[in-house]
């Protein structure tokens, strides 16, 4: 089949195929007599393994690692497991983070009047002038060293 129905059959897009293959996440594609990529439904498996471990945000360099544990059939269980659990671990803290920041904003917003005056402790904070937010969370880090939350970029 082509890139096009792999994309289609493994719900990932052809430019990400093109990557994947690129970073040696998959092994580069068999070629037709023109040159156009080509993929047997091994492959497409693999697409559909890796979109699942996409999925639940799992980095680049663990798929990798499960891919090839996936397809390692002696392999030892434990060695998934960790990573597994490495994963659940830096959810359960992003979790954290992002309820952090979700309580900070809504207090932020419980205290702006939302009238037709120009104050707004919303935007004094996000300007940085104001010192912290107002009830910040003793359980976020960043608010127990008394700085402001402000929401991480992905990396």
């Amino acid at each position: 089949m082509n890139i096009g129905e792999a994309a289609r059959d493994s719900g990932i897009t052809a430019k990400m195929i093109r990557y994947y293959e690129s970073v040696d996440l998959i092994p580069p594609a068999h070629r037709s007599g023109a040159g156009y990529r080509t993929y047997d439904e091994r492959d497409v498996d693999t697409l559909r393994f890796i979109r699942r471990a996409r999925d639940f945000d799992v980095p680049m360099d663990r798929v990798k690692l499960l891919v090839g544990l996936w397809q390692d059939k002696n392999r030892p269980s434990r060695e998934v497991k960790a990573i597994a659990l490495r994963q659940v671990a830096e959810l359960e803290a992003r979790i954290s983070e992002l309820r952090a920041m979700k309580d900070a904003l809504a207090e932020l917003a419980q205290a702006c009047r939302g009238d037709g005056r120009p104050d707004c402790p919303i935007l004094r904070d996000l300007e940085g002038s104001s010192p912290a937010p107002i009830h910040a969370s003793p359980a976020s880090p960043s608010a127990a060293a008394g700085k402001r939350l402000a929401p991480r970029r992905p990396a």
